[in-house]
C-alpha cells in the first residue's frame, strides 16, 4: 500500500451495506425493546413496623420514667420515716439512761415500798428458810 492509499483510506468512511428494501416508500417503523412492567412494593408494612417499633419505645421510655418517679417518692418516704424513728430512738434511749440513774432507781424503788438493806441475806430453796437475815435498817448499834 502506498501512503496515497492509505490517506484515502482513512479519509473517506467505508461504504455501508445496502439496506434492504420493502415494496413500499412508507418509512419502516420505529420498534424499541420495553421491559415488563416491576410489580409496586408497598412500603406500608415496613413504616407499619417503624412506628410500631417507636411506639414501643416511647411507651417503654415513658413506663421506665414513671416507675423511676414513683421509687424516688417512695424511697423520699422512707427517707422521711427512717429519720422520724432514728429521733424516736435517740429520745427513747435518753428516757431509758434518765430512769437507769441511781437516784431514779432508788425513788422508784421507795414508791413501790421497798426498803434499803444493810447485808446481804440467802434463801434455801429446799426448806424456805432465810438465813443470814441482816439487821433492821437504823436498829443497828
Amino acid at each position: 500500500m502506498s501512503a496515497q492509499t492509505a490517506a484515502r483510506a482513512t479519509a473517506y468512511p467505508a461504504p455501508s451495506r445496502p439496506r434492504p428494501t420493502t415494496g413500499s416508500t412508507a418509512p419502516a417503523p420505529r420498534l424499541r425493546v420495553v421491559r415488563a412492567p416491576e410489580h409496586a412494593r408497598t412500603r406500608v408494612p415496613f413504616i407499619l413496623a417503624c412506628m410500631a417499633v417507636l411506639a414501643g419505645a416511647l411507651l417503654s421510655a415513658l413506663l421506665l420514667n414513671t416507675s423511676m418517679a414513683a421509687s424516688a417518692y417512695d424511697r423520699y418516704d422512707l427517707s422521711n420515716e427512717l429519720g422520724r424513728l432514728n429521733q424516736d430512738q435517740q429520745d427513747l434511749t435518753a428516757q431509758l439512761d434518765a430512769k437507769a440513774s441511781p437516784t431514779q432507781l432508788a425513788a422508784a424503788a421507795t414508791a413501790l415500798g421497798m426498803v434499803p438493806t444493810n447485808g446481804t441475806g440467802w434463801l434455801r430453796l429446799s426448806d424456805g428458810s432465810v438465813q443470814g437475815v441482816p439487821e433492821p435498817a437504823g436498829a443497828g448499834g
